[in-house]
């Protein structure tokens, strides 16, 4: 037996969130994709199967009270608000991130007018996900914006009496570096402008301390880290002091101060209800609370703690198993500036570069997953690994940098 597998088997024994694994659906392989979707909870299809049979097979419409779906929105916002860092009441559930992200956008930018009715131009992260870009574009367009990208590093020198709003991302994510959300949120506040936060790859992964650090708006996905299944509604996340304030660009009847009264004239509701547009998706949504039981009893904090002990580990791993020069870490060493997530840059070395027009990393990851380690593939040459501390274990971590490492030696790099 290596040091390494034994080390594995100290570091499992001594998880204390290690049981929370038999609260998912999983088997033999080792799913190193949380990033992208999280595993099943074993509580969800069951959850599931009552609303579709009893709810809404046999309540059917009495369900919106008896059942609790008008509220479910609200509710479920308020079970993410404390993995979050936010306080009851400032965060509703619904509508896919990339609706979310314009709402707050450009609710963002019609609030710093408020007190700054010059301010023409919107700053994004010049290394977000493509679909925060595409809405940022657009938002700039409607609002008359110019827009600015830039790196997250060089934002607080671009920053005036211009920026009416400046759209972020918490973790990077092709390389999982985390940004520096506490001191970049009080730049962009001494600007005078807001910040809407991107925590996509962050919300049940790390702590984020929205309330703590003055954040204005936010979004997440729960699909990710929150496990919520593929297609989970989103979260949009409006700070209490500015929501009598907050004007949605989407304004629907969910979020009208009267839904029922179906009144011509749009009046909003108050609170993060007025993030609401129109009628939820109501079987994603309760899967999406049932799989959020998984969080009782555990806090963020040990979830990161674990993350960064997981991620130590697979780093110390690779080093062992996979000859140097074989591949990059583009993930920060730093624990301060790492997601939960480690991106690896593989290529090739020699004339293997290709075979069928497929990237060296693509054909890689192909044979990994083939051989039970599930990651994924980012273009031209990022092996991309998640870390969910819920799930994973420390042995899991040992057998998929061996197995990189035998892939590695088999692909001829």
């Amino acid at each position: 037996m290596s040091e390494l597998v034994s080390k594995a088997q100290e570091l499992d024994g001594a998880d204390e969130l290690a049981a929370k694994r038999a609260e998912f659906v999983l088997d033999e392989v080792v799913y190193l994709d949380g990033n992208s979707l999280g595993a099943l909870p074993a509580a969800v299809p069951g959850r599931v199967e009552d609303v579709v049979r009893r709810q809404w097979g046999e309540l059917r419409i009495r369900s919106w009270t008896e059942g609790g779906w008008w509220t479910a929105p609200e509710r479920i916002g308020d079970r993410i608000a404390p993995l979050v860092g936010a306080a009851a009441g400032q965060i509703v559930v619904g509508d896919s991130t990339s609706v979310n992200v314009f709402k707050a956008l450009v609710g963002a930018v019609r609030l710093a007018r408020l007190a700054g009715p010059d301010r023409d131009e919107i700053v994004v992260d010049a290394t977000t996900f493509p679909t925060d870009g595409y809405i940022a574009e657009s938002a700039a367009r409607m609002t008359g914006c110019a827009l600015r990208p830039v790196a997250p590093s060089e934002v607080p020198g671009v920053l005036g009496d211009r920026t009416a709003a400046v759209l972020l991302n918490h973790v990077d994510y092709r390389t999982g570096r985390l940004h520096d959300l506490p001191s970049l949120t009080a730049a962009v506040h001494a600007a005078g402008a807001l910040v809407v936060w991107d925590l996509c790859h962050s919300a049940g992964a790390l702590p984020v301390g929205l309330d703590e650090h003055g954040v204005d708006l936010a979004v997440g996905c729960t699909y990710k880290y929150l496990n919520g299944g593929p297609g989970a509604p989103a979260f949009l996340y409006v700070g209490a002091r500015w929501q009598d304030r907050f004007d949605s660009p989407l304004p629907g009847w969910n979020s009208h101060a009267e839904p029922f009264g179906m009144r011509p004239a749009y009046e909003p509701a108050a609170g993060a209800v007025r993030g609401r547009v129109g009628t939820p998706d109501i079987l994603s949504m309760l899967a999406l609370e049932a799989a959020l039981e998984v969080w009782d009893g555990v806090t963020v904090d040990a979830v990161r703690a674990k993350s960064l002990a997981l991620t130590d580990f697979f780093l110390e791993c690779v080093e062992e198993y996979v000859p140097g020069g074989r591949v990059e870490c583009l993930t920060p060493r730093a624990h301060g500036e790492r997601g939960s997530q480690v991106a690896l840059r593989c290529s090739p070395t020699g004339g293997s570069a290709r075979a069928g027009g497929t990237p060296l990393a693509g054909l890689v990851m192909e044979r990994l997953i083939r051989r039970g380690v599930v990651g994924d593939f980012r273009h031209p040459d990022v092996l991309r690994f998640g870390f969910t501390p819920l799930y994973v274990g420390f042995g899991d971590v040992e057998r998929a940098a061996r197995v990189l490492a035998e892939v590695l030696a088999e692909s001829g790099t």
